[in-house]
């Protein structure tokens, strides 16, 4: 039952996902043409089909278990004995014969140890495998946005190389009227071979190319679907670009605040100062309480005996040959490493919501200047054209204004990807690439339901035990 309502629980998230998909899921989901893929289909067939995710949030269970065998640790151990014994044993008597002597007995017997106390060390234990757990969590919320951007990498990459191989088409076909307006010249004497022999080799030219940006496009669609689960469809369009861009000093104190990399390490700091404290704690003295109860049966002598006790016992290791001393410097360590990681973490974010706003910024620029580039070459080539009719101007002239209108177009498209990619990529800087901000129609992971099942490492036979046999199952089964 209680895995009944965590299935309920996640559709109800999946399903408030879905109505709080008004901002940027709105937009994105603009219809375009009918069943055409736009970057939400990319973006949820990479959340929902990822290996990568499915790897890594199996992952954050183990973690998960951590908690659980700290949180065992801390209470008694209980074992229960059944032993059968036969023995048998011969020798001289006091009068010079043999004697022969057989015992058949049968035991049980059940035995305790709880350590009541031991400075804290198991307890520092549980605390710092709590914020392993944390550390994870976030690591998990990074590589979502790394999965995420992949999508958008495909999804651009796609549209970039459909328009490629359109404008490639477009420039073979006009390449090709050119060849043939040079045919006609020639026949009437107003170009010479050459001027044939020059269109010939830019349609041989343009033949390739496109073949090449075909190729470029199957390799785009097969990289869509390995990232996004199944091949593309028609692609809608050029994505628009996520709301909410700030300028870069805004940006940075946003990622310090919200990014999974920063998160994730400060919770290591954490757990490895915990870690470093439960060291300190194992050098001290602890005190356990044992106890037994136990039954014997010797068959041969007829007789039952019981056995029972309790001791509560002060322990003090004096001397391991160092090996106590040896992991409390190692921890110690550890979290002066983890800290080093931490500022080294800190500042690789900054600078990547720098590189991030300063690569939009530029890719604006470049749209803007490839839009007037192309402008200019398509005036330039109509006009030469126009003009090579007349006379004034030579086959060469048009071919390679031409040349240059299709370089503009083609920067034009790139100028067009790129902008798109460093949009996405400044919100992957801040930490925001994440199907929950993003308010993605999927069913979004929620990585408390496993913990919260496991976190007072429940019994085998328990019922808590049998919830999570169904959800390990339903887990298995996605």
């Amino acid at each position: 039952m209680r895995a009944n309502k965590i299935a309920k629980r996640v559709s109800f998230k999946g399903v408030k996902a879905i109505l709080r998909a008004g901002g940027l899921t709105a937009v994105l989901a603009a219809p375009l043409a009918a069943q055409a893929d736009n970057l939400t289909d990319a973006m949820i067939g990479a959340y929902n089909t990822s290996g990568l995710l499915e790897q890594n949030r199996a992952l954050l269970r183990v973690t998960d278990e951590n908690v659980a065998a700290a949180v065992a640790s801390l209470r008694p151990v209980i074992n229960w004995t059944v032993q059968a014994s036969h023995q048998y044993s011969r020798g001289p008597n006091v009068v010079g014969g043999l004697n022969e002597q057989e015992t058949n007995s049968l035991s049980t017997a059940v035995n305790l140890q709880w350590v009541l106390w031991d400075g804290g060390q198991r307890r520092l234990s549980k605390q710092s495998a709590q914020q392993a757990v944390l550390a994870t969590r976030q690591s998990l919320l990074n590589i979502e946005q790394q999965v995420l951007f992949q999508a958008v990498q495909a999804y651009v990459g796609v549209l970039a190389q459909q328009e490629n191989v359109r404008l490639r088409v477009n420039n073979l076909r006009l390449l090709k009227e050119e060849l043939r307006a040079a045919n006609n010249r020639f026949e009437v004497k107003d170009v010479t071979r050459t001027d044939v022999a020059l269109a010939q080799s830019r349609v041989a030219g343009a033949q390739a190319a496109l073949t090449q940006a075909r190729g470029d496009l199957e390799v785009a669609k097969a990289t869509y679907r390995q990232v996004v689960g199944r091949a593309p469809g028609p692609i809608a369009g050029q994505p628009p670009l996520p709301k909410g861009i700030q300028s870069p000093a805004n940006a940075q104190a946003l990622a310090q605040r919200n990014h999974p990399n920063i998160l994730s390490q400060q919770y290591a700091v954490k757990a490895a100062e915990l870690a470093a404290r439960s060291s300190r704690a194992a050098l001290g003295p602890n005190v356990t309480l044992n106890g037994n109860v136990g039954h014997t049966e010797t068959r041969n002598a007829r007789r039952d005996s019981d056995i029972s006790g309790v001791s509560l016992n002060f322990t003090q290791n004096l001397y391991s040959g160092g090996a106590r001393a040896s992991a409390k410097r190692a921890d110690i360590a550890r979290l002066d490493a983890e800290k080093g990681a931490l500022i080294s973490t800190q500042r690789a974010v900054t600078q990547g919501v720098s590189a991030s706003y300063v690569g939009l910024e530029t890719a604006k620029a470049s749209l803007v200047s490839s839009g007037e580039r192309v402008r200019a070459a398509r005036f330039a080539f109509e006009g030469l054209r126009e003009e090579a009719t007349l006379g004034a101007r030579t086959t060469l002239d048009v071919l390679e204004a031409e040349q240059e209108l299709l370089d503009a177009q083609v920067e034009r498209v790139q100028a067009r990807a790129q902008q798109a990619l460093a949009a996405y990529s400044l919100l992957q800087a801040q930490g925001l690439l994440t199907a929950e901000h993003l308010g993605l129609a999927v069913e979004i992971y929620d990585p408390t339901l496993y913990y919260n099942l496991v976190k007072d490492a429940p019994a085998e036979v328990s019922k808590r035990s049998r919830d999570l046999d169904r959800v390990l199952k339903a887990l298995g089964k996605n």
